[in-house]
C-alpha cells in the first residue's frame, strides 16, 4: 500500500523528526510505499510577520489544506500517517482526508491533544487543568507559554480544533506511544477503540560490549523543564561521584556555577555519544514534566545501563516496579530524594548490573525495531480502510 506521512518540523531537528524518518524507514521495511507531505516553521517565528501568521495557521491555514488535497489527488495513497500538524499544516487539513474516504492513523508524540503547550506542565510541575476543564482557558490564565501571544495562540488553535471535532471525526486509528498517554486520551474523551499503544523502538547493537561504567551520566537538553538542576544540586552533595552532562544548553543560568565533580560535554553523537553511554554507570533523568517517551532510557539500555527517573508520566511505566524494573524511580522534584537513589544505585555494582541486563532484555522484548514491525503491521492490516484496492 502506499502510505503518506505528514509532519510540520520543527524550528530545529527534534527526536519527533527522528522518530517520522525512522517511520519511513519502518513502512518501507514492512514493503509499503512511502511518500511525504513536510512543512517546516524554521526561521518563521525570527520576524513579527512570521509569528502573526503562525498565529493564524495553526487556526486554519489554506497553505496546508490546499498542500494536503494535492497530496492526495497526486499521491493517492492508501493511508495517511500524520504526526506534528501545526502550525502549517493545521488539523483542518484533516477534513480533506474525510472528504477522499483516506483512513487517517496519528501518531501522538506528546500532549498537545489535550494540552495546549503539550507538555502537561506549569511553573515546573505537572499541571492538567486544561485537561479536567474540558477546555483551554487555563492555558490563557496562568500563561503557560511565559508569552501572553503564545499562550493565546496554542490555546486558540486547540480550542477551534476540538469544537470543530477534526480530530474526533477525522482520525480512524491514535497510535500512542504510551499506555500512559492513551489513558490520558481516554479520560479527555477520545474513543478508547481507536487508540492501541505502540511505543518508540531503537536498534540493538551488534558486538555491544557490556561493563560496569565510573560515571553517571546524563544525556539531554540543558534546560528547567528537564530538571538539570535537581541533577546539579545531587552533585554537590555527592563530590565523590564524578557526572557527565551530554546536550545542547537552552538555560545557561543552569550551568553558571557547575560543581567540581560534575563536566559538561556538550552535544555528543556518532562514536562520541556511543562511548558516553558505554563507559557510563548508569543514567539519571530528572524531568518535571512527564515527557511524551524518554528516548535515552533506550539508547542506555542498548549498553544495559539501568537508568534513575521520577516517578510519573511516561518514566514510571518504562522504567517499571518490582522485579521487572530496569531501574530506579524517585518523587518528582525532590533533590533529596534524587540524591538518594543515585548513592544506592552508584553504591550497589551488583544491583546495577542487574538492572542494566533487566533494561537490555526489555528492550529487546518490548522496545527493539523487530517489534515495532510487528506492531505495525497488525495496525495497518485490522484498520477497516475505506479504500477498495487494498
Amino acid at each position: 500500500m502506499k502510505i503518506l506521512l505528514a509532519h510540520n518540523n520543527y524550528g530545529a531537528y527534534s527526536g519527533e523528526e527522528a522518530v517520522v524518518d525512522r517511520m519511513d524507514g519502518i513502512f518501507r521495511q514492512l514493503g509499503h510505499e512511502v511518500v511525504q507531505l513536510r512543512m517546516s516553521t524554521e526561521d518563521v517565528r525570527d520576524t513579527f510577520s512570521g509569528k502573526l501568521r503562525t498565529f493564524f495557521s495553526g487556526i486554519w491555514c489554506p497553505t496546508g489544506v490546499k498542500a494536503m488535497r494535492k497530496a492526495i489527488e497526486k499521491e493517492r495513497p492508501n493511508v495517511v500517517n500524520v504526526h506534528n500538524l501545526y502550525p502549517f499544516i493545521s488539523p483542518a487539513a484533516l477534513r480533506e482526508c474525510k472528504k477522499a474516504g483516506i483512513p487517517v492513523i496519528m501518531t501522538v508524540h506528546n500532549y498537545r491533544l489535550i494540552c495546549p503547550t503539550g507538555l502537561f506542565m506549569r511553573n515546573g510541575q505537572p499541571c492538567e487543568l486544561c485537561l479536567k476543564a474540558g477546555n483551554e482557558w487555563n492555558c490563557i490564565r496562568h500563561n503557560c507559554e511565559g508569552s501572553l501571544p503564545k499562550s493565546l495562540a496554542y490555546a486558540a488553535r486547540n480550542a477551534v480544533a476540538r469544537s470543530q471535532r477534526h480530530y474526533f471525526d477525522c482520525i480512524d486509528r491514535f497510535a500512542c506511544i504510551t499506555a500512559f498517554q492513551k489513558s490520558k486520551l481516554i479520560e479527555a474523551g477520545f474513543d478508547q477503540s481507536k487508540i492501541t499503544v505502540i511505543p518508540n523502538t531503537v536498534d540493538l547493537l551488534e558486538n555491544r560490549m557490556i561493563a560496569q561504567g565510573d560515571y553517571v551520566a546524563y544525556c539531554g537538553r540543558i534546560s528547567a523543564e528537564k530538571g538539570v538542576d535537581l541533577i546539579l544540586e545531587a552533585a554537590r552533595r555527592l563530590p565523590d561521584v564524578p557526572f557527565k552532562i551530554a546536550g545542547a544548553v537552552r538555560d545557561h543560568s543552569l550551568i553558571s556555577r557547575l560543581p567540581q565533580n560534575a563536566e559538561l560535554l556538550g552535544h555528543l553523537s556518532g562514536e562520541q555519544l556511543h562511548k558516553f553511554f558505554s563507559d557510563a554507570r548508569f543514567i539519571v533523568l530528572a524531568s518535571r514534566c512527564y515527557e511524551g517517551f524518554p528516548m535515552t532510557i533506550l539508547e542506555a539500555a542498548q549498553y544495559g545501563k539501568p537508568a534513575i527517573a521520577p516517578n510519573h508520566g511516561a518514566f514510571s511505566e518504562i522504567i517499571g516496579e518490582g522485579d521487572n524494573r530496569i531501574g530506579l524511580l524517585f518523587a518528582p522534584g525532590d533533590a533529596g530524594k534524587l540524591t538518594e537513589a543515585i548513592s544506592a544505585l552508584w553504591g550497589d555494582k551488583p544491583l546495577c548490573e542487574s538492572l542494566g541486563k533487566k533494561a537490555l532484555a526489555k528492550l529487546q522484548q518490548s522496545y527493539s525495531t523487530t517489534t515495532a514491525l510487528h506492531e505495525w503491521q497488525h495496525l495497518l492490516s485490522n484498520l477497516h480502510f475505506s479504500v477498495k484496492d487494498l
